[in-house]
């Protein structure tokens, strides 16, 4: 049986605020809470809070034969806590069917995995104790950062103990080979994998609303005779996207929101059903490996990571913030930590990137130029570098330090051991003379 396989991507990064030259060292506070709360409260409005009750109207009208997944970023997380409540309410409801998986991803989603192998593990724990506390599931999949993927990945995910993964079905890996097969890491034969097929994301993605589109307009009889048509032994369609295709990137006037709700039925109609990733990857055997010398991304026609590390602006911002990675993880200061992950997310680099410069392709970007971000960015990263360096100075090297706030740390300890004792002592004395006053 052909099943379509639909995971939907979520981020919204803290954005920064203006942040001069003269603020370094004077104001800690990077962030534009305005426009966070602006841009998410509309992109809620328009595309989530109505997304999310036609999904969970066509899981319950198709008595749990539809299916969905979703990786929320940690960032995207904190901020519909704070601005948009009802969006997580929305997802819980969705958790709740037992026909939405959700994926596990980089808290930040960040480039960590490019940088810092141990900043990398950190968040996808962290982010998956959060999946699991928010929506009661404990991911068994993960998805790195924009679909980033290499073999050398694979093998640092599969260490930590996932054996499934999705990622980009770039032409240039998969060659000859179709996406509508499970495959698995050359590095790692147990580490299970799922390529997005492009074409049929991109037709959703970005054509649907194309009017110059020879095969406008698209409908859902349409879209599930071209899956019906494919090879029989060709049996997952991986359909990756934005969760914003729905209502915002694709405005629901586009009729996005009626494609989707006639898509079961359509596709059930042909024998097409639905799964999740994880039902995907455990119910089909791996064809074949997947060999990823080179970083891929679902980025662009490229398909790498060039959006983010393209140009020497964005190589010498992501190596003076991962420099600080040590160090940051040392300290205890909660704001220090708050920050260090909010300045990894991955848009403060795309808005750097030259590619698209005058292109129209960084519409998303709030800076004037590339060199606006980065000079932005730079004067974040001074004041923060600052503070780190204040609590643990250039002088004293990573070891030494490790091992003085280790004898710290153990010093704490023994501290609250000998107040433990002591307490125990004075009750026991207390309890002495209370005899004796009896007696």
């Amino acid at each position: 049986m052909k099943t379509i396989c639909f995971y939907f991507q979520i981020h919204q990064p803290f954005r920064l605020k203006r942040y001069r030259f003269f603020n370094i060292g004077r104001d800690h506070y990077y962030f534009d809470d305005y426009a966070n709360e602006d841009i998410l409260q509309q992109i809620a409005a328009r595309s989530y809070i109505p997304a999310n009750r036609m999904l969970l109207d066509l899981v319950n009208q198709n008595k749990g034969k539809f299916k969905v997944a979703f990786s929320i970023s940690g960032v995207a997380l904190e901020q519909l806590e704070i601005y948009a409540p009802e969006v997580i309410d929305g997802f819980r409801e969705l958790a709740k069917t037992g026909n939405v998986e959700f994926i596990t991803e980089t808290y930040a989603h960040s480039l960590a995995s490019l940088y810092d192998p141990e900043e990398f593990r950190n968040q996808v724990k962290h982010h998956a104790e959060r999946i699991e506390v928010l929506f009661g599931q404990k991911p068994t999949v993960l998805r790195n950062t924009e679909l980033i993927y290499s073999d050398e990945i694979a093998e640092i995910v599969y260490d930590m103990g996932y054996t499934k993964m999705i990622t980009e079905g770039a032409k240039h890996i998969l060659g000859w080979k179709s996406p509508n097969y499970v495959y698995h890491a050359a590095t790692q034969p147990k580490m299970k994998l799922l390529l997005k097929n492009n074409r049929y994301s991109d037709d959703i993605n970005f054509r649907f609303s194309n009017y110059s589109w020879n095969e406008y307009p698209l409908t859902a009889e349409k879209f599930t005779s071209w899956i019906a048509a494919t090879p029989p032994e060709e049996k997952v369609f991986n359909l990756f996207m934005n969760y914003e295709t729905l209502g915002n990137l694709q405005p629901s006037h586009t009729g996005i929101f009626e494609f989707m709700k006639a898509l079961p039925r359509f596709a059930f109609e042909k024998g097409i059903g639905f799964t999740t990733p994880g039902e995907a990857l455990d119910t089909h055997e791996a064809v074949g490996p997947i060999t990823v010398p080179n970083t891929i991304s679902w980025a662009d026609e490229e398909r790498d990571v060039s959006a983010w590390l393209g140009n020497k602006l964005q190589q010498s911002a992501l190596k003076s913030l991962y420099e600080m990675g040590e160090r940051v993880r040392l300290c205890t200061d909660r704001r220090l930590k708050h920050d260090w992950i909010y300045l990894q997310s991955s848009d403060h680099f795309y808005y750097m990137s030259t590619k698209h410069f005058g292109g129209g392709e960084s519409q998303f970007s709030p800076y004037m130029s590339p060199y606006d971000a980065f000079n932005n960015y730079m004067n974040v990263l001074s004041d923060f570098i600052g503070r780190v360096k204040a609590q643990y100075p250039d002088t004293v090297d990573n070891e030494e330090l490790n091992a003085l706030l280790t004898t710290i740390h153990n010093q704490e300890i023994e501290i609250k051991r000998l107040q433990l004792e002591l307490k125990t002592v004075i009750g026991s004395n207390e309890e002495l003379l209370v005899e004796k006053i009896k007696k």
